[in-house]
């Protein structure tokens, strides 16, 4: 059950079960994914940034789940932009009872998931771009986008196999910048370095071999358009991946370390090879 208190979009929250609150509580991501029925599928954003970030990107909310405090106060300008969407609201207690966890800010906030790009369209006007293949841990994913933002990657590329960047915990570690860089499913048909090259794209593989090239290499600065490719974590980057690719680099490591976290090694890579371009 939900009661409406006095500002109209405003619902106070009295029973957990309400069906309302099933966004919130009780459907999994895949479930918001919803692949079944692309049109209503779902994702949460948490924080006014993040949320903030979604809507000026033209995503629609469909409803807020906030502190009450917040939605007369912190969450007001959000909620103003917004026009008659519901918004529940409750004590801080009872929303980490809720939901089973600490809102971040405050706030939630359900929209409807943007259409997906196509791959040529965020190659098409780009000179560097990121390649996932299968980053599987959303906060890694998270971390990457917000490298890719703040270090002039122009777009990401991702395999189906990784996680989804608007999985709430990816959204809230990247700080709202998915929806800064544009980004897009590889073609899972075939090999995807060639359709890469088919884009002007020369591939440059991170991956820990000695033959590779220093990531420092006044080659790879020098070409005018290039796709970073990371691979997974733990096992890196598949073979046949590394064999497709242009190039295979390597960042130089000191005191016996053989290698970096994905996200680190991302935030290398995009400094080296795209901040400076």
């Amino acid at each position: 059950m939900v009661t409406a208190v006095n500002d109209p979009n405003l619902i106070e929250i009295t029973d957990f079960a309400a069906p309302e609150l099933d966004v919130y509580a009780r459907l999994t991501e895949n479930q918001l994914v919803n692949r079944a029925d692309p049109a209503n599928a779902l994702f949460i954003g948490e924080s006014p940034l993040v949320i903030g970030r979604a809507l000026d990107a033209g995503c629609e909310p469909v409803s807020f789940l906030m502190e009450r405090k917040h939605a007369l106060h912190k969450g007001r300008p959000l909620l103003e932009r917004c026009g008659p969407v519901p918004v529940f609201v409750a004590e801080e207690a009872v929303l980490c009872q809720l939901t089973g966890f600490h809102l971040t800010r405050g706030m939630l906030c359900a929209l409807r998931r943007p259409p997906l790009s196509r791959p040529e369209a965020v190659c098409r006007n780009s000179r560097r771009v990121a390649v996932l293949e299968n980053v599987m841990n959303p906060t890694n994913l998270g971390a990457i986008f917000r490298s890719a933002a703040a270090l002039g990657v122009d777009g990401v590329l991702l395999t189906a196999q990784g996680s989804d960047p608007l999985y709430r915990r990816a959204l809230r570690v990247s700080m709202g910048n998915v929806f800064l860089v544009p980004w897009a499913y590889l073609p899972q048909e075939g090999d995807w370095t060639a359709f890469l090259r088919g884009m002007g794209f020369k591939t440059a593989a991170l991956a820990l071999r000695e033959d590779a090239l220093d990531i420092g290499d006044p080659r790879l600065g020098r070409e005018e358009k290039l796709a970073i490719v990371l691979g997974t974590e733990g096992d890196g980057l598949a073979p046949q991946t590394i064999a497709r690719c242009d190039y295979t680099v390597r960042i130089p490591m000191s005191h016996g370390v053989d290698s970096l976290n994905v996200a680190a090694a991302s935030a290398v890579a995009f400094y080296q090879l795209a901040a400076t371009v």
